[in-house]
């Protein structure tokens, strides 16, 4: 089901909005879903990593979890400064 909403913006925000959607060929509202869901995506990817970091934080991993990768790191040509 779609909804139609009201929303306040700020007249220099929808001047860029507008110019945006022109130069995308899309409309303001196809423009502004697309910037929800991408807001939304990068909330759920922020708290993610904070539980993720508040789990590391309670609990570290040991060296004896984290040793048996060092050599299984693999940096390519970029680390040794070749292109």
């Amino acid at each position: 089901m779609v909804k139609t909403i009201q929303m306040t913006i700020d007249d220099n925000l929808l001047q860029q909005v507008d110019r945006t959607v022109q130069d995308l060929q899309t409309t303001r509202s196809a423009f502004i879903r697309l910037a929800l869901e991408q807001a939304l995506r990068q909330y759920q990817v922020r708290r993610l990593e904070e539980r993720d970091a508040a789990g590391y934080t309670a609990v570290p991993a040991t060296s004896a979890e984290t040793d048996e990768w060092t050599n299984e790191q693999d940096w390519g040509d970029a680390w040794n400064g070749a292109k």
